[in-house]
């Protein structure tokens, strides 16, 4: 018997959850053909001695934004370097199903993904114009023609739907006629006989269109009514397919009504739900009180539900340039200066430069922390309904001119302030001195420093908080909770904002550091048991396994660089030629010793191999489709 390349002496874990085993992985034709102790290696075309490293199946990032650098880096190397082979596309809502639905002025990539997931303009807009399909069957056909070092399963995007149907002005401003119900309910059903993973939509109060006259508008998904929720999820609950959904924080009475659409004992067959987030929030306990309560109510035996809140492997640690930050999207003040264009700096310092403004900034910075009052008593007890740090102590500067800031907090910055306006001597950096003489001596809080700050450079000053996930353990308990699925890591969205490409090692590093039983567990957990949630466990393709007559899509692993691994203090910021602009990335070198796809090396130690992004590796993957 003859094979293309015998993996030899790796220790294997098969994604089972069971106990590595010393084997040899034999592959052939893109397909594992055989796993033993010493295979013979006579015939074989080639060999790669595994001695020391730890051989998993490919990884699976199941929430990414990864549908534009498919257009732009068909090879994701972001992806590929940390030991994931597969990724789910269209996510919370947006995606390019549809192509790039240009019609007249109408521009729903760029109106959609760039408040959304923090991605400039100039790089939508490239993406757009490879986007040349205009339904969602030539999308898997073009999806099928591309290079791709990973394979892809691709959700159909509500709000994308939406536009498709309704136009987009249409879908933010009125109720669709029920011919339009119909067509909707028409264009999911192909899109399942397709293979498409089910449907995404979006319930978060961050998510505003980019493009005038609707910056104040929220995306399409959000304009739905649960009868168009409960009307489009039938066509999922007949299919088995996958519901993936973040809720409504701001209607908290809708979101319980939509995650009760998971319930078979109320709708007679449970309906696949996968919700954004079961995260350790530092502002809102709560929020994690409630995921991990409707994961035991809609699992249980009562409501017979499918749900999986998906949960993060990392502090959940948020860069922000300037006044540009997701999560600053739920603050009305900082709204506003997220609304303009990214380029417009003077428009934000006009507005900064607003008495009204300025009073109504240090009035929302203000409330709760003094005083007997409710919000006073609700920020005691880490139940505010904030998604924004208001204290400089949680805002550590990662860039900015004044050399001696970076690293430190915005509290920091404001102490060395406050001891210039005593001692103005004591000042000697040039820079630092010159930014306090531009603020002047009239600052009145630290809430007022904060803004003239960000007046001052606008987004020269980058930093960033921790909002959820600080304690460790806590992070661990919640990635093994057999009722959620790690996940939620955003690779590709958020370019200068979040670096989660590694999360999936973040999980595993977790899980090795307990025990080796524990990291077994871990790989399934990000490997076979999503496969079977998403139903990429069956058929040709197949993901999530090793086992003979399955994909060879494998990752190697050095567990001694894992166990040391920090993926904080992996963190880089990259100019990528590819985008045109800097982005934030991990570099967790030494950690993966080669990933496989289809039997071919595609990263090996520390570089990637002449056939990523040059060789149809991956596949399209189709759920129920021969």
């Amino acid at each position: 018997m003859q094979w293309d390349l015998v993996i030899q002496n790796a220790k294997v874990f098969d994604g089972s959850g069971g106990p590595g085993q010393h084997l040899d992985v034999a592959i052939r034709n893109g397909r594992i053909a055989a796993l033993g102790d010493d295979l013979p290696t006579a015939s074989a075309k080639a060999t790669a001695d595994a001695s020391g490293s730890w051989l998993i199946p490919g990884l699976l990032d199941i929430h990414t934004h990864e549908d534009l650098e498919l257009e732009l880096d068909t090879g994701l190397p972001e992806v590929v370097r940390h030991g994931t082979t597969s990724v789910i596309i269209g996510n919370c809502s947006i995606g390019l199903a549809f192509g790039n639905q240009r019609r007249g002025e109408q521009d729903p990539i760029v109106d959609c993904f760039a408040r959304v997931e923090n991605i400039p303009k100039t790089v939508l807009a490239k993406a757009a114009e490879k986007a040349t399909w205009d339904n969602p069957k030539d999308y898997f056909s073009h999806l099928d023609q591309l290079p791709l070092s990973t394979n892809v399963a691709t959700f159909m995007p509500h709000s994308m739907l939406r536009i498709e149907v309704m136009g987009l002005q249409d879908s933010i401003s009125r109720d669709p006629t029920k011919a339009e119900l119909d067509r909707m309910v028409g264009i999911l059903e192909e899109s399942m006989q397709e293979g498409y993973l089910g449907m995404s939509t979006d319930g978060l109060p961050l998510h505003f269109l980019a493009n005038q006259p609707n910056v104040k508008k929220r995306i399409p998904t959000q304009y739905a009514s649960f009868d168009e929720y409960k009307l489009l999820t039938d066509v999922l609950r007949k299919h088995d397919r996958v519901w993936q959904m973040t809720p409504a924080t701001d209607d908290r009475k809708m979101a319980a009504r939509l995650f009760m659409l998971s319930s078979g004992r109320l709708y007679g067959k449970p309906l696949k739900v996968t919700a954004l987030a079961a995260l350790d929030s530092a502002n809102d306990r709560r929020t994690k009180a409630q995921a991990l309560m409707f994961a035991h109510l809609l699992n249980s035996p009562l409501l017979q539900g499918d749900f999986k809140m998906q949960c993060l492997a990392a502090p959940f640690r948020i860069y922000s340039e300037g006044a540009v930050s997701p999560l600053a999207e739920a603050n009305p003040q900082m709204r506003l200066l997220i609304e303009t264009e990214l380029e417009d700096v003077e428009r934000r310092r006009e507005i900064i430069s607003d008495p009204e403004f300025v009073e109504a900034f240090r009035a929302m910075w203000a409330n709760g922390k003094s005083g007997f009052n409710m919000g006073h008593l609700r920020r005691k007890l880490r139940m505010e309904a904030q998604f924004l740090s208001r204290d400089l102590n949680d805002m550590e500067i990662f860039r900015v001119p004044v050399a001696g800031w970076v690293g430190q907090t915005l509290q920091f910055a404001y102490q060395r302030y406050l001891a210039w306006l005593s001692q103005p001597d004591m000042v000697d950096d040039e820079e630092e001195r010159r930014v306090f003489e531009a603020l002047g001596k009239g600052v009145r809080d630290d809430a007022e420093f904060f803004l003239l700050l960000l007046k001052h450079y606008d987004r020269d000053l980058y930093w960033q908080y921790v909002s959820a996930n600080r304690d460790p353990e806590e992070v661990k308990r919640l990635l093994l909770h057999p009722k959620l699925l790690p996940g939620f890591n955003d690779s590709g969205a958020h370019v200068t904002n979040m670096a989660y490409f590694d999360g999936n090692l973040r999980a595993l590093r977790i899980g090795l550091q307990d025990s080796e039983a524990t990291f077994s567990h871990m790989v399934g957990r990000l490997t076979r048991e999503p496969a079977a949630f998403f139903g990429l466990d069956q058929g040709p393709n197949a993901v999530g396994s090793v086992q003979v007559g399955g994909r060879a899509d494998v990752t190697l692993l050095n567990p001694q660089a894992l166990g040391s691994y920090d993926g904080e203090a992996s963190v880089q910021y990259l100019y990528r030629d590819v985008f045109d602009c800097h982005q934030l990335v991990n570099r967790s070198n030494g950690v993966v010793d080669g990933v496989y796809v289809a039997g071919q090396a595609v990263w090996q130690g520390e570089g990637f191999t002449p056939a990523h992004g040059t060789t149809h590796l991956g596949e399209a993957l189709r759920v129920g489709v021969a």
